[in-house]
C-alpha cells in the first residue's frame, strides 16, 4: 500500500479536494473519488466529501491500495448453490469467506469459488466482482443472490436500489430491547477515528434504516429477526451496537464478554436466513431460507439449556 501526505499551500487553497489531489498523486478524479468513498483519504485526520474545499495548512493523507490481479482465478472452494437457472443463482455463503478480492485478500474469496462452480460468470458486471449484487461480511453467513448475465444483473441491482429485494437476518444480541418491534433510523459513515470501521454520525454519512423483531429472550441475550432496508457497510452490526445491543461475538462493534466463551462462539452471530425477490426475467416471486449453520445452532442450544 502506498502512503502519501500533503500540506495545502496558498496557491492551492479553495480547490475541490478531488481536483486538488489529482496532481500530486497522479490519479484520475474518478480514482480519487473512489478512494474518498472508501475512507482512504483523510483531511486533518478525518474523512471528507469530494466537494470539500481545501484550506491552507490542511494535512491530507492518502492510502492507495496495491493494484489487484486483472482477473480472479477459479478456485475449488466449497460453496452451496441452493438454486440456479440461466439468469441467476442463490447461494449459501459460509462464514470466514470474503466476498470478492481486495487488498489483503487477493484470492480464496467467494468470487473465486463462484467462478469455479458457475459457468460463464466471468465478466458479468465487472472483472473483480462478477455477478455480485450485494455483499455479506466475511464472518456473516447466509444467503446471497448472484447474477449470471448483465440483463439479470441490471434488474437485480435496481431491485436493491429500490428496496425491492428483501433480506432478513437472525442476530443474537446482548441484552433485551425495550420493545418487541423496533426501527433504527440513523445515518452511517466512516468512523472518524478508525477508517476501517463504520459509525453512526451526522457528517459524511448516508441514510440507513433497519427493522427488528425480538423472537426469543434468554435473560442475558435476545434472538432478533432483522430486516435490512438499506445496505450500508456493517449496517446491522453498527445499528444494533448503537442502540446498546451489539451482536454477540462481534469483534469490532461488540463487547467480547463471557457469553462468547460460554457459547463457544468465534465469530459474530449474524446469519442471512431469508431472501425474497421477483425473478428479474420470469417475474415469479421467489423466497429462499437458509437454516442456521451448525456453530450458531449449537450456541443457541447452549443458551436454551442454561
Amino acid at each position: 500500500m502506498a502512503y502519501h501526505k500533503f500540506s495545502v499551500e496558498a496557491g492551492d487553497a479553495d480547490a475541490r479536494l478531488d481536483q486538488y489531489l489529482t496532481k500530486p498523486t497522479g490519479l484520475s478524479r474518478n480514482r480519487v473519488q473512489k478512494l474518498l468513498s472508501e475512507g482512504a483519504i483523510r483531511v486533518d485526520g478525518s474523512t471528507c466529501h469530494k466537494n470539500h474545499r481545501v484550506r491552507i495548512g490542511e494535512v491530507i493523507e492518502v492510502e492507495i491500495p496495491e493494484p489487484q490481479a486483472a482477473q480472479p482465478e477459479p478456485q475449488d472452494i466449497p460453496v452451496e448453490i441452493l438454486y440456479e437457472d440461466e439468469y441467476l443463482a442463490v447461494i449459501s455463503k459460509p462464514a470466514g469467506l470474503v466476498v470478492h478480492p481486495a487488498p489483503g485478500h487477493p484470492d480464496g474469496t467467494l468470487v473465486n469459488a463462484l467462478l469455479f462452480s458457475i459457468e460463464d460468470l466471468a465478466g458479468v458486471g465487472g472483472v473483480m466482482r462478477p455477478g455480485i449484487i450485494h455483499r455479506l461480511d466475511r464472518d456473516t453467513s447466509g444467503l446471497m443472490v448472484v447474477a449470471k448475465n448483465d440483463r439479470a444483473l441490471s434488474r437485480l441491482q435496481e431491485m436493491v436500489k429500490e428496496r425491492e429485494l428483501k433480506r432478513i437476518y437472525l442476530a443474537l444480541v446482548y441484552g433485551i430491547p425495550a420493545t418487541r418491534f423496533g426501527t433504527i433510523d440513523a445515518p452511517i459513515g466512516r468512523d472518524s477515528r478508525n477508517r476501517k470501521k463504520m459509525a453512526v454520525r451526522a457528517e459524511g454519512s448516508r441514510a440507513a434504516l433497519t427493522h427488528f423483531e425480538v423472537l426469543r429472550q434468554f435473560g442475558e441475550a435476545s434472538l432478533l429477526q432483522v430486516e435490512l432496508i438499506t445496505g450500508r457497510t456493517h449496517q446491522i452490526r453498527v445499528h444494533l451496537a448503537y442502540i446498546g445491543h451489539p451482536v454477540v461475538g462481534d469483534p469490532e462493534y461488540g463487547v467480547r464478554g463471557s457469553l462468547e466463551k460460554k457459547l463457544g462462539i468465534e465469530r459474530q452471530f449474524l446469519h442471512a436466513f431469508r431472501i425474497s425477490f421477483t425473478h428479474p426475467v420470469s417475474g415469479l416471486e421467489m423466497t429462499f431460507e437458509d437454516a442456521l449453520p451448525a456453530d450458531l445452532e449449537e450456541a443457541l442450544g447452549k443458551l436454551e439449556e442454561s
